[in-house]
Parts: structure tokens; C-alpha cells; sequence
């Protein structure tokens, strides 16, 4: 008698715990706190991976030019970085051609292809390695570090890229050796001279505060203007040649 009233004692109990849990379940399904576990557990289950924050979904959603831009030059840095060049110094060359020429004058779509090329082919490829290189043999980013990647700009990447610049330009006009090495007799000095006045900021603000793989994009920025004046300097007349006649 007394194992028969425990056991139905027990079952009750029991019903009454699975009652109370039931309702207590069906209480917190009510509120809507309690979605966002539900929405985290299932997708668990399906194995989707949801931001932890409102402030992570948003972030998330935000897929603009920027973050593709900043994912092409992580996965094709040499590409991205030449063409990017080569649009700086298409618009710089236009500006120039703006500022230079007289209201019955064309554009030189010519003169602007040759300065498109020269940035595709010639100074983001060589931007991407000089960057990396100063970025593996100067790997640290303080003042003392810094300021010897602007001596190294200056001393070497930057001389060798205006000669490289204006001879490659001139040959692509037609112009024979002695015009080209006249031509750079004029025009090498000033346009190194006026570079040492302007590229040290350009460089320090560079090197100092950007990571290496954003810096030719950095470089190009402050080249926009600096193409403005190269590509007027290396499209001026060519000066005159005077040989020398053998007696």
C-alpha cells in the first residue's frame, strides 16, 4: 500500500515539474530577448557564423569600393598597384594638359597614353618592390628608421626614376640620342631639385604612418600633383642639340 501511494506520489511530482518547466520555456519563447539565442543556436546547428553585435552586422553589410580595393591589393598587390598608378598619372597628365594649353589647342591623347603606360608598366610595378624592399631591409617604423627610407628614396629610387622617366619618354617620341641627352641635361637638375623641396614630407608621412602594402598607394596620391609638373617638364620642347663639328 505504501509503495503504491509513493509511486503516485512520484508521478505527480513529476507532471508537475515537466508542467512548470513547460511553462516556463513557453514564457521566455514570449520575449524577445529571447530570439537572438534561438537565431545564434540554429545557426549553429547549420553551421552559418552570425556577427556577435548590431555594430558587427553592420560592419559586415559594409562591402564598398574601399574594402575590395584593399582586398585586391592583398591578393593581386603588382596588378592593382600599376593600375592604380597608371589612373593617377592619366588624370595628372590631363590636369597638366589643362593647365597648359591654349583654348584652340586639342588634348594630346598620345602624350596621355604614354604616361598612362609609364605608370602601368613602369612605376607601380617598380613602387610595389622598392616599398617592399625598404619594408624587409628597414622592417622597423620609428622616427631614426623612417628618416633613413627618405634618404634612401632620395639618393637612389627617386634619381634613377627621373632619369628612367624622361629618357623612356623622349625615346617614345622618336627622339634620337643626343636629343634625349640633351634633354636631360636640362631638365634632370631642376626636376631632382624641386623634388628634394617637395617629396621628404611625402615620404616621412608615408613611411612613418602607413603599412607597407598601402604605401605605393600613399606614394601615387602625392605623385598626382608631382605628375602635373613631370609630365610638363617632360613634354617641353626639345632643346636644341648643338654638335659639335669635327675640324
Amino acid at each position: 500500500m505504501s509503495g503504491a501511494l509513493f509511486r503516485n506520489v512520484a508521478a505527480d511530482t513529476a507532471r508537475l515539474i515537466r508542467r512548470n518547466a513547460a511553462a516556463e520555456i513557453k514564457q521566455l519563447q514570449s520575449r524577445p530577448d529571447f530570439r537572438a539565442p534561438q537565431l545564434l543556436g540554429r545557426a549553429k546547428e547549420t553551421g552559418i557564423s552570425l556577427p556577435s553585435s548590431p555594430s558587427g552586422l553592420c560592419s559586415s553589410a559594409k562591402v564598398g569600393f574601399v574594402g575590395w580595393y584593399l582586398g585586391m591589393v592583398k591578393s593581386r598587390p603588382v596588378i592593382t598597384k600599376s593600375v592604380t598608378s597608371s589612373i593617377i598619372y592619366i588624370a595628372a597628365d590631363l590636369s597638366s594638359q589643362i593647365i597648359s594649353k591654349k583654348s584652340s589647342e586639342s588634348y594630346d591623347m598620345l602624350r596621355t597614353a604614354r604616361m598612362g603606360g609609364y605608370g602601368l608598366l613602369v612605376l607601380g610595378p617598380t613602387l610595389h618592390y622598392w616599398f617592399n624592399f625598404m619594408s624587409r631591409l628597414f622592417p622597423k617604423q620609428d622616427l631614426i628608421t623612417t628618416f633613413k627610407k627618405m634618404a634612401m628614396g632620395q639618393t637612389i629610387y627617386g634619381p634613377i626614376m627621373t632619369v628612367v622617366f624622361f629618357s623612356l619618354n623622349a625615346t617614345l617620341q622618336g627622339e634620337s640620342g643626343s636629343d634625349i641627352v640633351a634633354r636631360l641635361k636640362r631638365d634632370v637638375i631642376p626636376a631632382m631639385f624641386n623634388g628634394v623641396m617637395y617629396w621628404p614630407i611625402c615620404d616621412f608621412i608615408t613611411f612613418r604612418f602607413f603599412p607597407v602594402h598601402l604605401q605605393p598607394l600613399v606614394s601615387n596620391s602625392f605623385s598626382y600633383l608631382w605628375t602635373i609638373y613631370m609630365t610638363y617638364m617632360a613634354n617641353r620642347e626639345k632643346p636644341a642639340v648643338i654638335s659639335a663639328e669635327t675640324p
